[in-house]
């Protein structure tokens, strides 16, 4: 197999690691050890910083304002503009989100955030509960695993999105102790593996009666509301509370294995079903188990991994929606004008943050590829690069609220990118090497010669260098292998 160069090596970490590099950092940063590197994504020196678009007392509760409106408290007109901004509250936050992914602060952090997002399901319509189910993740996502499963267990958001809130003594709700069980830490339970019996679900479920959340948004254990009976969890009894439900997942393996290999198939290979991928997996769950579930240290020990710049690596993955635009933001330094055009993007290609399709969140991998989402990818930077007119319709998804979102972000997709940077670090590339020099940053698999000969039909010869290196930026970035990374 072909070997991959130093800036190759860079481009795939910083990639699979993060949203992309521009042209200017990842030629830095080729000249540094891959070790050092990874550090410094793990180190950032950027303080966490939560993102807020809205303040508590801005924001009452769905089912409050609906509770006023049967009341006579607000009118139906004010009960539609009160949901209306919370609905715009969230999508401000997706915007927000999206865009300090498009940066290079924090990348890890926030790419991360994204792997948990997916894995901690959550969709609810109060914007404050989001926000704050987002910043956990985001504030927890390098950290323990512990530590930041206990914090999103207890998190208004999810506690209300699988109806812990109505689990008390004597009418136990099965739905959170399950999800817990199934999607966060031991995986489903098949005819060849058993991680669980329906006997640990219903005791867990009685385990975690009486936690909730108050009309503050607060987690709240309502001790009345709980039952103190004894209660047995994989063959041990006492008289559990929620907390020992979350020790005794802990406690099991099973649950670094299920929790490496999803960040192994989000990092690595989405396919992984290989006995190498499996050996991997296995090595490296008992190192994240004995670490006591250190996030970092398990990424430390991927991203610095021989193996994982092996070409048989590079280049295979499929960019998520967000990736693909993050991505895009971040190698060119694009801005939007409109919100509406980054959640028309989304939901276009299937993937609205915020709002996952379900509990056990996004499929992934193929899954992101069809027909009409493949065309409209390919004509993307053309239609972010040219303002060009969007005649696609976004996918159907069964949900008002995000067709709401994205309704007025169809039409031209206004966007400006800072040419002057990217062109700078081109500056001393000749124009007979533009091409290849383009296409070795912006693609992870070489220029082919069915591709160059494709990119170079868009060239026109009287047009100027700046011109030149637009033109073939948006060509080479409508080539199907600039879905990879």
């Amino acid at each position: 197999m072909r070997p991959i160069s130093k800036q190759q090596q860079i481009q795939h970490l910083y990639w699979r690691a993060g949203f992309g590099a521009t042209p200017a950092l990842a030629q830095r940063e080729s000249h540094r050890p891959i070790r050092k590197v990874v550090r410094d994504l793990l180190n950032s020196e950027i303080p966490f910083a939560p993102l807020t678009v809205v303040e508590p007392a801005q924001v009452v509760d769905r089912k409050e304002l609906r509770g006023m409106a049967r009341t006579g408290m607000i009118d139906r007109n004010m009960l539609k503009q009160r949901l209306k901004e919370n609905t715009e509250h969230i999508r401000d936050l997706n915007v927000l989100w999206v865009q300090r992914m498009g940066t290079n602060q924090d990348v890890l952090r926030e790419k991360m955030a994204l792997f948990w997002h997916g894995h901690f399901a959550c969709r609810v319509l109060n914007p404050v509960a989001v926000q704050h189910y987002l910043n956990t993740i985001r504030q927890h996502a390098l950290g323990t695993f512990g530590e930041l499963l206990m914090a999103v267990s207890k998190e208004p958001a999810m506690l209300q999105f699988l109806n812990n809130q109505q689990n008390r003594k004597n009418a136990p709700n099965e739905n959170f102790a399950r999800e817990v069980m199934e999607l966060f830490t031991l995986g489903r339970t098949d005819g060849s593996t058993a991680n669980y019996t329906e006997a640990d679900v219903k005791d867990a479920a009685r385990a975690f009666t009486g936690w909730g959340f108050t009309i503050d948004g607060e987690f709240t254990f309502r001790k009345n509301q709980h039952d103190d009976g004894l209660k047995t969890i994989f063959g041990q009894s006492g008289t559990f509370v929620g907390d020992d439900v979350i020790r005794l997942l802990l406690e099991r393996k099973q649950t670094a294995r299920f929790v490496t290999s999803k960040i192994y198939r989000f990092l690595v290979d989405d396919q992984a079903t290989d006995s190498t991928a499996r050996n991997r997996i296995n090595t490296l769950a008992d190192r994240f188990y004995s670490k006591g579930y250190n996030i970092a240290d398990l990424l430390e020990t991927i991203l610095t991994a021989d193996w994982f710049y092996e070409p048989a690596v590079v280049g295979t993955r499929i960019k998520s929606p967000v990736e693909l635009v993050a991505g895009i933001e971040q190698s060119l330094g694009l801005q939007f004008e409109q919100k509406q055009s980054l959640i028309f993007i989304q939901r276009t290609l299937g993937q609205v943050l915020l709002y996952p399709p379900n509990v056990a969140g996004w499929p992934g991998g193929r899954n992101w590829i069809d027909s009409s989402s493949l065309l409209f990818r390919m004509k993307l930077p053309d239609l972010l690069l040219q303002a060009g007119q969007v005649n696609i319709k976004p996918k159907e998804d069964g949900d008002v609220n995000t067709e709401l979102l994205s309704k007025r972000g169809k039409g031209s997709m206004q966007a400006s990118a800072d040419w002057n940077a990217f062109e700078a670090a081109f500056a001393s590339v000749s124009t007979e090497k533009l091409p290849d020099e383009l296409a070795a940053y912006l693609l992870q698999q070489p220029l082919g010669t069915a591709q160059r000969a494709t990119v170079m039909k868009r060239l026109k010869p009287d047009s100027n260098r700046s011109d030149q290196l637009k033109i073939l930026t948006a060509t080479i970035m409508a080539l199907p292998e600039y879905q990879l990374c």
